[in-house]
């Protein structure tokens, strides 16, 4: 259950795929270097694989207490964060004037990647705090920025996001939970579920972002405000004051991720819930949606932390355990002793298969966060469905693929390789749904002005495809054809989603998901592609990174072309096929 931080990979998307000189191009951010970068993820590792790390399978095994409305965190899990808040990583891409160290989310992405991945249940405490700092930043008052941002930038205080009841999952609008103003503040009153660390010992203060509806608000989204709830109120001078009302009641028991506190959060339960108004009544939906989407693009990074970890799991699994003799040709004469499971074809596949995905997912997501930086919205809109869905399914398959290296012992608890399993499956439905990823894309970003951004996006990846085809080689010829077909599929699939999205809006979100599938696995092959263009290159003069690395890139990049990539060929006639049989087919049918 060790983890090795895959600094190199890493480096490799940094420096190669994004470019540290576009980083430090950008406006404030002059400071960023190679050095910086290094120096940063280095740092990150060492929290990351020596603090978190250790925690994760026996956190998981002991799991949490909750008593008495407090939730007790598994042993160690306190002084990681601890360690997590003395080295400032909290604030690392945030900016100065709020207690910040005003680096870009390009470097702070990978920080939350080892984090995520040594120890997820654990990392999913900053990943939410970091969004509600993002929140506030955008639509607090400046009291509220002065009160509450210096704290939750440091970590001494965290964040959490208040949706879901037991009536409004999906359905945020039909939240129930009430405020009314009271002088200066507000009181409110209800209760949420799944709250992630609604509850938790580990900082002295928590500040709950809570979606309730004012007397006379209009129904639906467009009636719900937003509102700030702190665990203690906080004094004009920074300091805590007395408890507010404002308590978790109980806590899940889930098929994963035993070591974070899934809480149900009940407010005024003696109508004394105070409570700060943040934004505009009546407009809480839009201010959340800034929480919201920062958290999407953070599940997604979710996703490739369980994929690496289970990789890394599996993979050390396979060079250790010596099962069965390996395969021979008729001109092989001897009985070869028994190998390595890694050694015989199947296990490689595997292997790759995880590998491949891993490296297109973390290129696409480092990808995302580059756009942040560079304030192009457009391009974070279209990617962020993606990032947040196709990742997380991966997730899904990749640590069940990571169960099946491990054989037999992989159904065993005492290996750990099932709790990356488990901790993964709930990442495709928290955040929004993956089916509401795949709508989201359709009907919002694929439609907009046109496909304006969409358009752009796979100009971009055609300009790839024919600097690979200008290349020599035998790779790079597999690499940019198989990107050419696929770009063809995803460009034919495109045009017919549009026009079913005015036409046919039931034929277009059922096609919506293997939509969403066609459209990443692509972008994947497409910086996969850059991947070993870029590697054919430097391997005429290798400096940075060793030969070794620079093969080992160029073949995985062809076993993503030729093993990965032709799933968009099954893909586009599903998309095509309009299904209004299954549409219309009687509910008692199923």
């Amino acid at each position: 259950m060790t983890y090795t931080p895959p600094i190199n990979d890493i480096l490799f998307v940094l420096t190669r795929l994004i470019g540290i000189e576009k980083l430090a191009a950008l406006p404030g951010y002059d400071s960023v270097s190679d050095d910086l970068t290094r120096s940063i993820l280095e740092e990150a590792g060492k929290l990351a694989s020596g603090t978190f790390a250790p925690l994760n399978h026996e956190g998981d095994k002991q799991g949490l207490k909750f008593s008495n409305n407090s939730v007790t965190m598994p042993t160690g899990f306190a002084d990681a964060y601890k360690e997590y808040v003395a080295g400032g990583w909290n604030g690392l891409s945030f900016p100065e004037s709020i207690g910040g160290q005003g680096l870009p989310a390009t470097l702070a992405m990978p920080v939350q990647e080892m984090l995520q991945t040594a120890n997820l249940a654990l990392a999913l405490c900053t990943l939410l705090n970091q969004g509600a700092i993002e929140l506030l930043s955008q639509h607090g008052t400046e009291a509220q920025k002065q009160k509450y941002l210096p704290n939750m930038v440091s970590g001494a205080w965290t964040g959490t996001m208040n949706l879901t009841e037991s009536s409004a999952g999906s359905d945020v609008g039909a939240v129930r939970c009430k405020a009314i103003k009271d002088g200066a503040h507000y009181k409110v009153q209800g209760q949420k579920i799944f709250i992630s660390y609604g509850e938790h010992d580990m900082a002295e203060n928590i500040i709950h972002l809570v979606l309730a509806r004012l007397p006379g608000a209009p129904e639906g989204t467009k009636g719900l405000s937003l509102f700030l709830v702190p665990k203690f109120l906080v004094k004009d001078d920074g300091t805590l004051g007395a408890r507010n009302d404002a308590y978790a009641i109980s806590i899940e028991h889930k098929l994963g991720q035993h070591a974070s506190p899934t809480c149900t959060m009940s407010y005024g339960d003696k109508e004394n819930c105070y409570a700060e108004l943040v934004g505009e009544e009546n407009r809480g939906i839009e201010a959340m949606f800034v929480m919201m989407n920062n958290a999407r693009i953070g599940v997604g990074l979710q996703g490739l932390a369980l994929c690496e970890r289970a990789m890394q799991h599996a993979a050390d699994f396979a060079r250790s355990r010596v099962q069965s003799k390996p395969l021979k040709t008729n001109a092989q004469k001897g009985a070869d002793k028994p190998v390595t499971i890694i050694n015989h074809p199947d296990v490689r596949r595997m292997l790759m298969s995880m590998k491949a995905q891993i490296e297109a997912s973390r290129a696409l997501a480092y990808s995302a966060a580059f756009a942040i930086d560079s304030e192009h919205q457009e391009r974070v809109d279209l990617l962020t469905p993606i990032v947040k869905a196709w990742i997380t399914d991966l997730s899904n398959e990749l640590t069940s693929t990571g169960v099946q290296v491990f054989g037999g012992m992989g159904f065993i608890e005492e290996t750990g390789a099932a709790q990356h399993m488990r901790d993964a499956r709930v990442l495709a439905i928290y955040e929004g749904t993956n089916g509401i990823q795949a709508n989201d894309l359709v009907f919002r970003k694929l439609s907009k002005d046109d496909a304006k951004a969409f358009n752009a996006y796979v100009a971009e990846m055609h300009v790839i495809a024919k600097q690979c085809a200008a290349e020599q080689g035998d790779d790079m010829a597999v690499i940019a054809a198989t990107l050419l077909t696929s770009l063809g599929h995803l460009e034919k699939a495109a045009a017919y989603l549009l026009h079913l999205t005015k036409s046919d809006m039931n034929a277009a979100a059922f096609a919506a998901v293997p939509f969403l599938r066609l459209f990443a696995v692509t972008a994947g092959a497409a910086r996969m592609a850059e991947a070993a263009l870029i590697s054919t290159r430097e391997l005429q003069a290798p400096q940075d990174f060793s030969a070794d690395f620079l093969e080992s890139k160029i073949i995985t990049a062809r076993f993503y072309a030729e093993s990965i990539l032709p799933q968009t060929a099954g893909l586009l006639p599903v998309i095509l096929a309009k299904q209004q049989g299954v549409i219309t087919m009687p509910e008692s049918w199923f």
